[in-house]
C-alpha cells in the first residue's frame, strides 16, 4: 500500500451557508394491466440534483499555493572521490563544490477570515529535504490573482499550517462545520488544485468514520490517525483543502489517499474539523499546540497477539515499552500489559490510545483500565506534556535520521576533523535502519568532508567503524582519543575497521585514512 498526499480546497462567499433543493417528489403510479403498484424513486433528502449553486458560492475562497524553494545540489560529480580534485574541489566547499537550484511545490488551500487567514497542509509548505530551503509561499485565487502569503504557524504532528495573505483587502472566506454531526454515507463535496488543475470540483459521500490509516508510534505517534475518509476524486496537488458538507461547510481537511499507482482510486482521507479548528485556531493566536504524553511504546491487538494472551481482538492496544521515569511507569504500567480503556473511553482502532492520551490536557490525573497476566485493573496517571519528536524519539532509542540523505550540519563538523569524518553512538534503531542487529557495537558515519583522504577512500554516510588502530570503537569519545594517541605518537594515519553496510554481505575491511597536515 502507498500513500500519496492529496488535498482540496473550496470557499464560502463571507460565510453564508447554501440550502440545496432536493427536488420535487414523485408519487406512486398504479399499472392498470396487472394493478401492481409502481413507485418512482424520488431523491432523498440530501441529495442534490446538482452542486452547481454551492459550487458558484465556495469557489471564490478556494486557493492554489505554491512555494519557491532553492536546493542545495553538488556541483561537481566526482566530489568525494579520487577525482573530485581534478575538477576544481581542491580548496573546500565553496561554490565549486556545491550549488542551488530552484524547485516549486504545488497545493491547495482555503481561507478562513475576511483579513485573508489561509489553511492548508504543513507538508505544503514544508521544504523537500534537508538541503532545500523556502524562498516564498504564493497564494493565487480562483481569478489568477496572486499575494505573497507568510507562515503563521505549523503543526507537523497534525501536518496543519496557516498562512497569512499580505495584502489589506476584504477575502471571501468559509467556516469550519461540525465533523461530529456527520454520518457515513452523507454527501461532500472538495475543490482544489489536482495535478496542477486549479478550480477542479469534485464529490462524493463519507465512506467511513475516524479511519486510523498509520500504525501504532511511539508515545503518541499517531494521534491524528483519525480520519474521515471519502469517495471523492483527491489526488496529487489537491492536499491542503477542505472537505465540504451540504451546507458549504469545511468539515475536513482533505491530506491523504491510498494508491497502488498514485492517483486517486477513491480513498482519500481528511482531518475532521474537530481536530483541525482548535489547532488552527491556537496557530493563529501564536499559541504552542500541547498534546498529552503517557512514555509507551504501542501495538495494536491483531488476531495473533490477542489469541496468545486469551483476549478479544482489536479491543485494547499492547504496550510493548515503557519510557524510564514516564508518566506510565510511575502509574505502575508496565510493559505486556494490554491497556483496555483511557479516561473512561474504550480503547479500539478507530480510538486508538495514542489518541485519546494526545486530547489530554498535560497534568491531567486520568484512570486507565489494563489486562495484566489475564487480571483486570485500573491505575492512575497523571499525562504529561509530549516532547519534541527528537526528544521522544531519543527516550525510546529511536532515531529520525535518515541515514540515505546528506545532513549538511554534519558536513560542517567533519570538515573540521582530523580524519574528515564526523560520527555519533550507533543506537539499536539506528543500527536497525542501516541493515545491522540491534546490539552491534561501533560509531556510525554521519558525514565525510569531500576534500578528505577518508573520502578518497570511499568512506560513506551510514557506514560503521568498530575498530581503530587495533582498538575498539563504541562511542565518538573512543575514535578522538585514538585519533589524539596517533597524533601525540606521530602517526600520519589510522587503520580503521569500516563495516560497508551498502555492500553485498556487509564485509568488514580495513581502511588506512590519512590525518590533515600530514604527508
Amino acid at each position: 500500500m502507498r500513500y500519496a498526499y492529496g488535498v482540496t480546497a473550496a470557499l464560502l462567499v463571507a460565510g453564508s451557508a447554501v440550502a440545496l433543493s432536493t427536488g420535487q417528489t414523485v408519487g406512486a403510479q398504479v399499472a392498470q394491466n396487472d394493478q401492481r403498484v409502481v413507485t418512482a424513486a424520488a431523491p432523498r433528502a440530501g441529495a442534490p440534483m446538482s452542486f452547481a449553486d454551492l459550487t458558484e458560492q465556495l469557489q471564490p475562497a478556494v486557493v492554489n499555493i505554491s512555494t519557491k524553494q532553492r536546493v542545495r545540489v553538488r556541483n561537481n560529480p566526482f566530489a568525494g572521490s579520487p577525482f573530485g580534485d581534478l575538477f576544481g574541489n581542491r580548496r573546500g566547499r565553496g561554490s565549486q563544490g556545491e550549488t542551488t537550484r530552484p524547485a516549486q511545490s504545488l497545493g491547495s488551500g482555503f481561507i478562513i477570515s475576511a483579513d485573508g487567514y489561509v489553511v492548508t497542509n504543513n507538508h505544503v509548505v514544508s521544504a523537500e529535504g534537508r538541503n532545500a530551503t523556502i524562498e516564498s509561499i504564493t497564494v493565487t485565487m480562483p481569478d489568477g490573482k496572486e499575494y505573497e502569503a507568510e507562515l503563521v504557524g505549523r503543526d507537523p504532528d497534525s501536518d496543519l499550517a496557516v498562512l497569512k495573505i499580505q495584502r489589506g483587502e476584504a477575502f471571501p472566506f468559509v467556516q469550519f462545520g461540525d465533523s461530529t454531526k456527520a454520518r457515513v454515507g452523507d454527501w461532500i463535496i472538495a475543490i482544489g488544485n489536482p495535478l496542477g488543475l486549479g478550480g477542479t470540483v469534485t464529490s462524493g459521500i463519507v465512506s467511513a468514520l475516524y479511519r486510523n490509516v498509520g500504525p501504532g508510534g511511539v508515545g503518541t505517534g499517531g494521534a491524528f490517525d483519525r480520519y474521515i475518509q471519502t469517495d471523492a476524486s483527491i489526488n496529487r496537488g489537491n492536499s491542503g483543502g477542505p472537505m465540504f458538507d451540504l451546507n458549504g461547510n469545511v468539515i475536513g481537511i482533505n491530506t491523504a489517499i491510498i494508491s497502488p499507482n498514485g492517483g486517486s482510486v477513491g480513498i482519500g482521507f481528511a482531518i475532521p474539523s474537530e481536530v483541525a479548528n482548535p489547532i488552527v485556531t491556537s496557530l493563529i493566536n501564536g499559541e504552542e499546540i500541547e498534546r498529552g504524553f503517557l512514555g509507551v511504546q504501542i501495538r495494536p491487538l491483531d488476531d495473533d497477539l490477542a489469541e496468545s494472551l486469551g483476549l478479544p481482538k482489536n479491543r485494547g492496544e499492547f504496550i510493548g515499552l515503557v519510557q524510564d521515569d514516564g508518566p506510565a511507569a510511575k502509574a505502575g504500567i508496565r510493559a505486556g500489559d494490554v491497556v483496555i480503556t483511557v479516561d473512561g473511553k474504550a480503547v479500539t482502532p478507530e480510538q486508538t490510545l495514542s489518541f485519546i492520551v494526545a486530547n489530554v490536557k498535560p497534568g491531567s490525573k486520568i484512570p486507565i483500565e489494563l489486562v495484566r497476566n489475564g487480571k483486570r485493573q485500573t491505575v492512575q496517571a497523571v499525562v504529561e506534556k509530549r516532547p519534541a519528536p527528537d526528544a521522544m524519539a531519543a527516550a525510546f532509542g529511536q532515531s529520525e535520521q535518515n541515514f540515505e540523505e546528506e545532513d549538511p550540519e554534519q558536513d560542517e563538523v567533519a570538515a573540521q576533523q582530523a580524519l574528515g569524518i564526523a560520527v555519533q553512538d550507533l543506537t539499536p534503531a539506528i543500527a536497525e535502519q542501516v541493515g545491522l542487529e540491534a546490539d552491534q557495537k561501533g560509531v556510525i558515519i554521519a558525514a565525510v568532508d569531500r576534500n578528505s583522504d577518508a573520502a578518497r577512500k570511499s568512506l560513506a554516510r551510514g557506514e560503521v567503524i568498530v575498530m581503530a588502530n587495533g582498538q575498539p570503537v563504541t562511542s565518538p569519545d573512543d575514535l578522538e582519543k585514538i585519533v589524539q594517541q596517533a597524533t601525540s605518537e606521530g602517526r600520519g594515519a589510522i587503520l580503521l575497521k569500516v563495516i560497508k553496510v551498502r555492500a553485498r554481505g556487509k564485509p568488514e575491511i580495513f581502511v588506512p585514512v590519512r590525518l590533515r597536515d600530514s604527508n
